[in-house]
């Protein structure tokens, strides 16, 4: 009992105080390092980390993005090449003009008088879903769409009158399948001259005389 009062004693002696007075200094020394620099340097270095993971995963998926925009541009190029090829193919390179000066030699060449040449319409490329939506308006039936009328493309209708025989005729016909531009011929209406109605009414008469009414639909770029 006395042996412990002692050390009790000893250990409130003026000597022990001051001795515990630098580690108590440091112990809060420490604490302080630990809360005012060591979390707030862990808080910042946790943060640094994880912008740069949302970096690397950025970095990552623009690298996808440019590989995935490369591949769309190369179909687009593709795409926009085959549509250039089929409209060159429905309507050719010439103008309206041109391929009209082109009938016309033609015409001279198969000993074709023209009588008139009127154009009718012309018809610029619609969406479909444009003319559906038109056609519902206007209480219209779902009526066929031209096939050959793709975006770029429009349509000439124009009524051709002429005189010519049979032969004449039929080369004229045979020589417009070979013209650069697609050329589709409708409502076509034959009829002897009056000159020619004594060859028995037969209008594949070689020397007969006919006249011809019909339309022809040219396709040219917009």
């Amino acid at each position: 009992m006395t042996n412990s009062m002692e050390r009790k004693n000893n250990l409130k002696t003026p000597e022990t105080i001051i001795s515990l007075i630098p580690i108590i200094i440091s112990s809060g020394i420490a604490i302080l390092l630990i809360i005012f620099y060591v979390i707030p340097q862990y808080v910042n270095s946790t943060k640094v980390n994880l912008e740069l993971n949302e970096l690397i995963k950025k970095k990552n998926e623009l690298n996808d993005l440019k590989t995935q925009y490369k591949i769309i541009n190369q179909k687009f190029d593709r795409l926009n090449n085959e549509r250039t090829i089929i409209i060159e193919t429905i309507s050719g390179t010439t103008t309206l003009d041109t391929l009209l000066a082109k009938l016309g030699e033609l015409g001279k060449k198969n000993s074709i008088e023209f009588d008139s040449i009127i154009p009718k319409k012309v018809i610029n490329f619609v969406g479909n879903d444009s003319s559906k939506n038109k056609m519902k308006k206007n209480n219209l039936p779902n009526l066929n769409v031209d096939p050959l009328m793709v975006e770029g493309i429009k349509k000439y209708l124009i009524d051709f009158s002429f005189k010519t025989n049979f032969n004449n005729l039929l080369t004229f016909l045979r020589e417009l399948e070979f013209q650069e531009n697609i050329i589709l011929l409708d409502d076509i209406n034959l009829k002897l001259s009056n000159k020619n109605n004594s060859n028995n009414g037969n209008i594949d008469n070689s020397e007969g005389i006919l006249n011809v009414k019909l339309r022809m639909i040219f396709y040219g770029k917009i």
